[in-house]
């Protein structure tokens, strides 16, 4: 996460710059907090009147377990007692929740200036057991051996012989834009043509660098410097497959390698090891913030086309991706599928975030 199983989601398009493809992860250990400032109530943050309290509630006791601090697990053990005493928790009582047991600190770029909100989405895809046409890309298992950290070859060279570089036969096949939107992504969902589902979950990469291939396209004057959005740059490789969508794929050197599972029908798992709620996830820099994070995000303005105005609300963190750096960057999770995919890619907003601090 990008996703951990894997994941919005920086560089190469909205989503794709987001790239939250990750190794799994555990929780990371920043150094200790210094003691935070004096805290905001929550009513103070924009757009907290039009927040729908009940579905942060939710989201928030999905993720709160993995919260390390003591007060965060108070107020996770007093949200689970809401849930088990109220029948049912209504808007009112979880706003009240918050607003009781939570102040807002805003966190803060170097310069001052609002960091960058892009997003993630687990894509579902066809695919192949054999070779065709069509479907003429593999899905490469772990090579043997693999460790983490370890330098592998460069995309191009992974392609050029992949099965002398997993060591196995390939797991399935796809279209290479598909494949190649995948591994930025970190995992996805397989439709086989029986109608069987899959999900591919990473397994292992390359240790190569990630690298954007929405700047370098509009350098080019392949797409419009505003038109880089993931649909756009899917349609440009879809319509140039081949040896010139692989030259610009090859521009990222990433490689990831995966492992097919059941498909469960839910959303995959962050880094945090649970799945990740739909628009209320978030991946984070682990430098600067801890899994189970309670956050408040603002941020208007997207500036490709087709992004919508404005993303304000409660969200949790629960991933993390090698695109996301920083104390004011976010990378929102945006759900399962085609659909979410489509708004995923023009999400690249200016970002505020607050960080909801528990009180004792």
């Amino acid at each position: 996460m990008r996703l951990s199983g894997t994941s919005a989601f920086a560089l190469v398009l909205t989503f794709i710059s987001a790239a939250c493809a990750t190794a799994p992860a555990p929780s990371p250990s920043p150094p200790p907090r210094p003691a935070p400032p004096a805290g905001l109530d929550l009513a103070s943050l924009p757009g907290w009147a039009d927040e729908d309290h009940l579905a942060g509630f939710d989201a928030w006791l999905t993720g709160c377990g993995v919260a390390r601090d003591a007060a965060a697990r108070v107020q996770c053990d007093r949200a689970l007692q809401i849930r088990r005493t109220s029948k049912p928790v209504t808007p009112s009582a979880a706003r009240a929740f918050f607003e009781s047991g939570f102040t807002a600190v805003a966190a803060e770029t170097v310069d001052g200036r609002p960091g960058l909100l892009t997003s993630y989405f687990a894509p579902e895809y066809p695919a192949r057991r054999a070779v065709d046409a069509e479907f003429d890309t593999p899905v490469l298992a772990r090579p043997e051996g693999w460790t983490r950290g370890r330098t592998l070859p460069s995309r191009t060279e992974i392609e050029a012989a992949p099965e002398a570089a997993s060591g196995t036969p390939p797991l399935a096949w796809m279209r290479a834009e598909d494949l190649f939107f995948m591994q930025i992504q970190g995992s996805g969902y397989l439709t086989l043509e029986d109608g069987s589902q899959v999900r591919a979950a990473y397994a292992a990469d390359n240790g190569q660098p990630f690298v954007g291939i929405a700047r370098p396209m509009a350098e080019r004057g392949l797409l419009p410097a505003d038109g880089t959005s993931g649909d756009a740059i899917r349609g440009w490789l879809a319509a140039h497959r081949g040896r010139e969508a692989r030259d610009v794929m090859a521009l990222n050197p990433r490689y990831i390698f995966f492992e097919l599972d059941q498909d469960d029908g839910g959303d995959p798992a962050g880094a945090a090891g649970i799945p990740l709620p739909a628009r209320r996830a978030i991946a984070v820099d682990p430098a600067h913030w801890r899994y189970g994070d309670l956050v408040w995000i603002s941020a208007d303005g997207g500036n490709l086309r087709g992004a919508r105005a404005s993303y304000q609300g409660l969200v949790v963190a629960l991933d993390t991706g090698s695109a996301i750096r920083g104390p004011v960057r976010a990378d929102l999770y945006m759900g399962r599928g085609e659909a979410a995919g489509s708004e995923a890619g023009a999400v690249r907003h200016p970002l505020r975030m607050w960080r909801l601090v528990p009180r004792d």
